[in-house]
This record gives structure tokens, C-alpha cells and sequence, in this order.
């Protein structure tokens, strides 16, 4: 009989700017949520959902996903599910699931603040407007960028 498998990968896109803690551990931990687009079902095939995925990553991979992440990249997670419970202020009993994060792949191109071209493009799903680099000062003469991912 095969052990326990938890597993979790996603492809989406910072709903916000990381944040980092220290804790009086000395640990640190950032948290940030993805959003991730999915197709709708039956007859609204076209229509797009949004599922939103609040990850945690800790120590070294929280102080790269604080330093480099900002909101409106584009990122791979590889984590695992945790489910936690806790009571809130009515003291009802909830749960809340989290992805620890293992790894972290920034998908895309070099961004840093607005675009060099000063475009802008509307994020699927969630409304939310973002800068994204097209490239236009940050590639070589002659060098060209897919916006896909192969794969």
C-alpha cells in the first residue's frame, strides 16, 4: 500500500504585494495569494472562474518571494495543502486551507515597476488593473520573448 501524498502546483498571479514577518523564533514568513483562472463548465465553457490561494513560504524562500514578488506577476507554486482550524470572533469553529510553499518560479519577463512602453493590462478574473513589462527596453536588439509557457 502506497504512504501519503500532498501535492500542490499552480500557475497564477499575485492578487497583492507580498508581506514578510519575523517571528520571535528568528523565523521568517511571507504570505501572499495567488489567483488562478480556470475555464467554466457546461455551456459557459469560455466563461472564466477565479480560485484564490492564499500561500505561505518560509526562511530563505520567504525572504526571495518578499524581495522579488510584486503584485500582478506571474508565478509557479510547488507546495503542499495545509488545512488549518481556528474559532473566530463569534466563536464558530472554521477552517481555512493554506499552500506551503516549497518552491517558487517567477514566469514573468523582467518586471520592475511600471513598463517601459507604459501599457497596461487588465487582469483575467478579478478585475484588477496591473503593469506588465512587454519587453520593449528590457530585451537585446533581435531578442524575442513567447508569452507562453512550454509545457
Amino acid at each position: 500500500m502506497a504512504g501519503s501524498f500532498n501535492k500542490f502546483i499552480c500557475v497564477g498571479r499575485l492578487t497583492r504585494d507580498p508581506e514578510m514577518r519575523a517571528l520571535s523564533s528568528g523565523s521568517t514568513v511571507t504570505k501572499f495569494t495567488v489567483a488562478v483562472d480556470r475555464r467554466g463548465r457546461g455551456a459557459n465553457r469560455e466563461n472564466r472562474e477565479t480560485d484564490f490561494f492564499d500561500v505561505t513560504a518560509w526562511e530563505k524562500l520567504a525572504e526571495t518571494c518578499n524581495t522579488y514578488l510584486k503584485k500582478g506577476m506571474l508565478v509557479l507554486i510547488d507546495g503542499r495543502i495545509q488545512i488549518r482550524s481556528y474559532e473566530d470572533r463569534d466563536g464558530v469553529k472554521r477552517k481555512a486551507v493554506d499552500v506551503i510553499a516549497n518552491d517558487m518560479q517567477m514566469l514573468d519577463r523582467s518586471n520592475q515597476g511600471s513598463p517601459s512602453n507604459g501599457s497596461a493590462r487588465d487582469f483575467d478574473g478579478f478585475g484588477e488593473s496591473a503593469y506588465r513589462a512587454t519587453g520593449g527596453g528590457n530585451q537585446s536588439s533581435g531578442e524575442e520573448m513567447d508569452d507562453e509557457i512550454p509545457f
